[in-house]
């Protein structure tokens, strides 16, 4: 098992893809920290992982909340080898609708809140020689019309990743990114039949989205994690994954012979 005796903090672990990561992590033998705002959830998953998981609940859009959650991961498992920050508030949003409140909460959540993580768990990961993998987008490189705070944070997370990855290295604390393309959580589900697709759309993806036939799903990210925050991935730091069936940068779809 390829984390055995590591301690893991997934942020935004009571669904989806921070679920996936961490219910891989367990079975992987590191001992598990979730996070999220579902108290009621996260105990539940706690409770069905066992001894070797715990869960701890904070809003990281609240400047000092990062400080206690550190403290709360070394008092239930006396040390921290790995972060994943991969909470997140993907919200719509396109230049019209774009205020400054919106924006700052955006930002507050999904930047601010991994920079004060890290600066909070710094101590302890420069004792574990630990590292950090932060859960991005692929929305980092343009995004969507209708995703435009979100995007220009996950633009701000990868650049926050490359810099810590530099400024962290002598310290032998390792920053990485992941890149996320289309993900099939149960969140994105509800979303998308918000937006107006009809019930069973996964069922009904155009190729060009997913050339595979259906779009990603969380353990297959999680899967992916697992190498980014094991020692295996030593020495690497300051790496930008892109997950996604297709390339992303100046992709221009291939023809089909049907089409």
């Amino acid at each position: 098992m390829r984390l055995t005796d590591k301690v893991v903090l997934v942020t935004g672990s009571t669904t989806g893809i921070g679920e996936a990561i961490a219910r891989r992590a367990l079975a992987e033998g590191a001992r598990v920290v979730l996070h999220g705002r579902n108290e009621q959830r996260g105990r539940e998953i706690a409770a069905e992982l066992g001894e070797r998981a715990a869960f701890l609940a904070a809003d990281l859009a609240q400047a000092a909340a990062a400080p206690p959650l550190v403290a709360g991961v070394v008092e239930a498992f006396g040390k921290l080898d790995a972060i994943v920050n991969n909470a997140a508030w993907v919200v719509r949003s396109d230049l019209a609708s774009t205020d400054a409140a919106l924006f700052d909460k955006v930002m507050a959540t999904n930047v601010r809140a991994p920079l004060l993580l890290i600066k909070a768990a710094l101590d302890e990961l420069k004792k574990s020689k630990g590292c950090v993998l932060n859960i991005g987008s692929i929305n980092a490189y343009t995004g969507e019309s209708n995703l435009l705070a979100y995007s220009v944070s996950k633009g701000a997370l990868m650049t926050l990743s490359r810099n810590l990855a530099d400024a962290l290295c002598y310290d032998q604390v390792r920053v990485n990114h992941f890149n996320v393309g289309w993900v099939l959580t149960p969140n994105e589900y509800k979303q998308k039949l918000a937006d107006g697709l009809p019930e069973g759309w996964p069922d009904e993806i155009e190729p060009q989205f997913a050339p595979s036939g259906r779009i990603m799903k969380p353990e297959e990210i999680a899967a992916a994690a697992m190498y980014w925050i094991s020692d295996e991935s030593r020495p690497i730091s300051g790496s930008v994954v892109e997950l996604e069936q297709y390339p992303i940068i100046g992709r221009n779809p291939t023809k089909r012979g049907d089409d």
